[in-house]
């Protein structure tokens, strides 16, 4: 997103994390902005049983946990290396100072922020009070207009990411997807899922 140069001019950090590490958790005060170098980090939240709701998952070049920073609340959510990564954390106040100086970076950002708040309306529409396979399959939409395919899209999920994300059981997107897949939905090939 911040091209990595810019962030270094703005002296952010970057730090090293092993998978399973936390990176900031839930209910706690955002102070910094985060963008991935390298690796992959989820945002999730645990319920009172200690099942996990995954949020998204975050790859390289993404940032992830703005809106606490620009609205002065708290973490909504907990967010964790999935696997080794390196992150680069900015403090607000060069972020701030940052996106003033470069206003094009700032209306990126802008667009950015939006395109992650019409994916939580389109992925809450379609996960809350309905079947799993109109759960799954706005997902996968989501996914394949996000990445502007208009040829066979490979979801680059696996079915305990889907699972997470749609708050079903992995076992019941394993039964969907053979479903759709015999209702020519969605294709699989190489064990792999393609719309």
């Amino acid at each position: 997103m911040i091209p990595e140069m810019l962030l270094s001019d703005f002296n952010a950090e970057l730090g090293h994390f092993n998978p399973a590490e936390i990176i900031f958790e839930e209910d706690t005060t955002a102070h910094f902005y985060y963008q991935i170098k390298s690796g992959e980090v989820k945002m999730f939240n645990l319920n009172e049983a200690g099942k996990e709701f995954v949020q998204g998952f975050f790859y390289e070049g993404d940032s992830f946990g703005e809106p606490p920073v620009f609205a002065d609340f708290k973490y909504p959510a907990s967010a964790m290396a999935t696997k080794a990564s390196e992150i680069y954390r900015l403090p607000k106040t060069q972020l701030f100072e940052l996106l003033t100086s470069h206003p094009d970076i700032h209306i990126k950002f802008t667009k950015e922020l939006a395109k992650r708040l019409f994916y939580k309306a389109t992925i809450l529409k379609g996960i809350s009070n309905e079947p799993p396979e109109t759960r799954i399959l706005t997902l996968i939409d989501f996914l394949k207009n996000r990445d502007e395919s208009e040829d066979l899209y490979q979801v680059a999920l696996t079915r305990q990411q889907i699972a997470d994300m749609t708050g079903l059981r992995v076992e019941t997107v394993i039964r969907t997807i053979k479903q759709l897949e015999h209702d020519g939905e969605i294709q699989i090939i190489k064990r792999k899922v393609f719309r």
